[in-house]
């Protein structure tokens, strides 16, 4: 696999011809909407499987580490100019092998996006596992309900090979509620009509499982979460139990935003944990990278201290954010969308290096704008963070926004566990 950032005076016939590919391909694997090019834009050429991430542990020998990654100990040398046969734990390094990631995979969906979301589950239904659709809550007697019709895209989902999640969201009015999730986590009644009526929709259409997106739940209220995580999980027998929880980087049960996901007692029930590492960058906050690298270690390092690490999932996002300042006015949009913009506003784009984040700024009808957004640069980094700490795979919020980058790197570097 090959990453190259356009510098001054590059086309994409002079790009072309470096690598020896068709033009055409790197518009189709990069959504180019035009042969303009910006300094700063990356372009990922697709030729061959990059090197293995992993974390030197305790007792680790290179000999051992090139047996399991069928590779030598001289390769291993090579790739880490310096390294010595005393390994100091904690270190990352580079590992070249033949062997693929193996990755569990999701995509959220909304069944009212239509032909868009269709479209990419047929286009990269081999690049998923699951697939949770984002079409229910709950009322506050704890009854499931839909939003839309849901059953088109769960027959899409079974077509293309993907398994469809139904996804639980503490969600009403455009917002997430906590009153709504404490109110019937605390009640038994309540509790056991979420459990009864979701599992009859998973039931009746066909679900694969559950994804569980209960978001701002009461502090006051994780014991009572977890305890509800159990009870459903009991009744799903062989169905997948996945539950969202919010990013932290240690325990605060007081905190009324991360406080009531208990990760130790949520790991000990669900299937797969997805540990949302997105949004630190948020809607009308202040322009900040969506998913800085350094944040998302700090995260991951807490969370596989207290979650298996096999069954963590950490969070991509398939967007960027635009704030116009000085208000931060945010619009979100696509990572190709992003990309576009900067072509189209002739703006030079800076990549971060502590962040691991692209971003540029630009003038419009005299108002200024600052972009955030990911690229094949910052997700690259991504996967070898979850690569280095052995996780379960990766989740994508959402589908429905275009990234060909994203999945063109899953097709090259990849094996995509079914």
């Amino acid at each position: 696999m090959t990453i190259t950032v356009v510098k001054k005076g590059d086309t994409l016939e002079s790009i072309a011809i470096r690598y020896n590919v068709d033009p055409t391909m790197i518009v189709d694997v990069n959504g180019l909407e035009t042969t303009a090019l910006v300094p700063g834009l990356a372009l990922y050429i697709p030729t061959r499987v990059r090197n293995r991430t992993y974390i030197i542990r305790e007792n680790d020998t290179l000999s051992e580490i090139a047996k399991r990654y069928m590779t030598s100990v001289a390769a291993i040398k090579k790739a880490n100019p310096g390294l010595s046969n005393i390994l100091m734990i904690g270190r990352e390094i580079m590992i070249p092998s033949p062997f693929k990631k193996q990755l569990v995979t999701m995509g959220f969906a909304f069944p009212a996006s239509g032909g868009e979301v269709f479209e990419m589950v047929e286009e990269n239904g081999d690049k998923l596992t699951y697939l949770a659709i984002v079409a229910y809550s709950f009322t506050e007697e704890g009854y499931a309900y839909v939003d839309g019709d849901d059953l088109p895209l769960i027959e899409k989902c079974k077509q293309n090979g993907v398994t469809p999640l139904l996804m639980i969201r503490n969600f009403q009015n455009g917002d997430f509620k906590a009153d709504l999730a404490g109110d019937v986590l605390t009640n038994s009644i309540y509790r056991r009509n979420l459990i009864t009526s979701v599992l009859n929709f998973v039931k009746e259409k066909g679900y694969g499982g559950v994804s569980m997106d209960l978001e701002f739940v009461p502090p006051a209220n994780r014991s009572e979460y977890v305890a509800f995580l159990q009870e459903i999980k009991e009744e799903m027998v062989d169905l997948i139990l996945q539950v969202n929880v919010h990013a932290k980087t240690e325990d605060n049960p007081d905190n009324q935003i991360v406080g009531g996901h208990d990760y130790r007692g949520i790991g000990k029930v669900a299937d797969l944990v997805a540990v949302m590492t997105i949004d630190y960058g948020y809607p009308t906050g202040p322009p900040e990278p969506i998913s800085p690298i350094w944040w998302m270690r700090q995260v991951l390092q807490y969370a596989v201290s207290t979650i298996p690490a096999n069954i963590i999932q950490a969070a991509i996002p398939m967007y960027g954010y635009d704030w116009l300042i000085p208000s931060n006015k945010t619009r979100a949009l696509s990572a190709q969308n992003a990309q576009n913009l900067a072509i189209t506003t002739n703006s030079e784009i800076r990549f971060d290096r502590n962040a691991a984040s692209p971003t540029y700024s630009y003038v419009q009808e005299k108002s200024e704008y600052i972009v955030w957004f990911e690229d094949i640069r910052s997700i690259n980094e991504k996967y070898q963070v979850i690569d280095a700490y052995e996780l379960a795979g990766t989740t994508y919020w959402h589908i429905g926004l275009r990234f060909p980058q994203n999945w063109a790197y899953i097709q090259q570097n990849i094996l995509v566990i079914k």
